[in-house]
């Protein structure tokens, strides 16, 4: 099948680079100049595992290619995905400006039967004016409209679109159908097939139920450190439960990223739009914002005074394996730390260059190890759950900090071991660890508050 991918993003690069993947050939267009010279020579502008060798396999190959030329890419294709940026607007609506343009440059290159793709996460209803706007600016053009959501998520999005959970294709033509299983056939995993306004709320949908679940769990942490119970052994017992699930159940600072906030804020709007308040999500929005205010509440508890004093910061990105900072809990926590006149020293496995390029970079000192950011430092704060963050030599850490006190936001660390070394260890949800006891060689435990 010959495809074009609108826009070379996360979704559209990685989605692109996987269709050549399985012998599709591709065309993905850009309108900046500059990452398309960087694509074409199989360099990539993200951190994303697996998908720069891919990259640069398919442009080796002939199977990928790149444009700043829409109308090219859509002479070239039979099927035209969208997966351009589809930002929050400050009411948190979804700002579409981004697929209205690309909608009314399509239009007028179409000149035989198109099927058009939205790949982006766009509110239902987006299809229906995609196509209106088609019709508007090319009334002759042949063409169907058909959305298809990404579940991709990023830290795992080669695997994730190789070997998917489910594909989702809502379309209300038997001639586009019949393309997008052609695209599909080579990946293994049910198809859902539905209309196209279900196709475009099942994303939204099944967000904001997982942020939701990450919420619940956040909410029950708060209760576990007042009681002194253990947030993971209660998550494991609710998620053994196969109605419920272990996954999303994992205490920590909030949910952050490019979709998550993002989406959750989209639903609410798209509910209120519709005459139909979804208030649970709108309590999903508060006990995230809340999680991070009490784990700051917790810093300056134990510190009492954050003015001047040097905290180090593991963990930049949003998430673990990637390099985005876009929206990420550790960035808001690092603002908050500098507001309150602290000294952040902080370090990020990947994510240091795009860390950079943000406002606050320039409050704090960026460093090149994890021991470096601790040297001299009051108090360390992991705030993304990099696996390498917990095989760090802790007993440098503590010889190089002026107080062997450690906040961990994401719960990566063993109480136990902790303890052992001497630190007080205080985590989401779990009893907060003071020291071994000589006489006990048992952890000091006491209860938050």
């Amino acid at each position: 099948m010959k495809i074009a991918i609108i826009g070379s993003g996360y979704v559209g690069l990685t989605t692109g680079a996987c269709f050549a993947e399985v012998g599709h050939d591709v065309l993905c267009v850009d309108n900046d100049e500059a990452k398309v010279a960087s694509l074409r020579a199989g360099k990539i502008p993200i951190y994303e595992p697996g998908l720069e060798e891919v990259v640069a396999k398919n442009v080796e190959a002939g199977r990928l290619r790149f444009t700043n030329d829409t109308p090219e890419g859509v002479s070239f294709a039979d099927v035209i995905f969208i997966a351009v940026p589809t930002p929050p607007q400050p009411d948190g609506s979804v700002d579409l400006r981004f697929i209205e343009r690309v909608a009314r440059e399509i239009a007028p290159a179409i000149d035989s039967y198109k099927v058009v793709v939205d790949k982006s996460t766009v509110p239902v209803k987006t299809g229906e004016k995609v196509a209106e706007t088609i019709r508007r600016y090319a009334p002759e053009a042949d063409f169907d409209v058909v959305s298809n959501p990404e579940f991709l998520r990023e830290g795992c999005a080669v695997e994730d679109l190789m070997k998917p959970d489910r594909i989702v294709i809502g379309a209300n033509s038997d001639r586009a159908m019949a393309l997008m299983q052609k695209i599909y056939e080579p990946f293994v995993a049910p198809v859902l097939v539905t209309d196209i306004n279900s196709a475009e709320l099942i994303k939204h949908a099944a967000n904001s139920f997982l942020a939701l679940k990450i919420s619940y769990i956040n909410a029950v942490s708060a209760i576990c450190e007042a009681s002194g119970a253990d947030v993971e052994k209660v998550a494991e017992g609710i998620g053994t439960d196969k109605r419920i699930g272990r996954a999303f159940l994992n205490a920590g600072l909030g949910y952050g990223g490019s979709c998550f906030p993002k989406d959750i804020a989209a639903f609410i709007a798209i509910s209120d739009d519709l005459g139909t308040p979804f208030d649970l999500l709108k309590e999903v929005q508060r006990i995230n914002a809340d999680q991070l205010d009490r784990f700051i509440k917790n810093i300056r508890d134990a510190l009492w005074v954050l003015q001047d004093k040097r905290i180090a910061v593991w963990g930049l990105a949003f998430k673990p394996n990637t390099d985005d900072v876009r929206s990420s809990v550790a960035i808001h926590l690092v603002e908050k730390l500098v507001e309150e006149g602290a000294n952040v020293r902080a370090y990020d496995p990947k994510a240091m260059d795009k860390a950079r390029q943000l406002p606050v970079a320039e409050k704090i000192t960026l460093v090149d190890s994890p021991l470096e950011a601790v040297e001299e430092a009051d108090a360390l704060v992991i705030a993304t759950e990099w696996p390498e963050f917990a095989s760090v030599n802790f007993k440098a850490v503590k010889e190089s900090m002026l107080a062997p006190l450690v906040f961990d936001g994401r719960n990566l660390l063993d109480t136990k071991t902790m303890a052992k070394l001497g630190f007080q260890y205080r985590s989401i949800g779990r009893p907060i660890i003071q020291a071994v006891s000589a006489e006990t060689q048992a952890p000091v435990a006491a209860t938050a508050g």
